[in-house]
């Protein structure tokens, strides 16, 4: 089915940019990352006013995300 796509800004990118039809994307692999508050933020122009924070990196989980069945 076509589409229109306006402007498009692309900061930065480690993997794959589709644009068009596609059938299924689903992922290939997983990846857990911590980081503080406001560390995951992306822009052109972030301003994060941030006081004392903690990350909690305990994580029993023994699978986040099956990789099972995926092409």
């Amino acid at each position: 089915m076509p589409s229109v796509i306006g402007a498009v800004n692309i900061n930065n990118n480690s993997g794959t940019v589709n644009f068009g039809d596609t059938l299924n994307i689903s992922p290939k692999t997983a990846a857990k990352t911590f980081s503080g508050s406001g560390g995951g933020n992306t822009g052109n122009v972030v301003n994060t006013l941030n006081g004392v924070n903690a990350t909690n990196t305990l994580d029993p989980n023994v699978v986040d995300q099956p990789m099972f069945g995926n092409i």
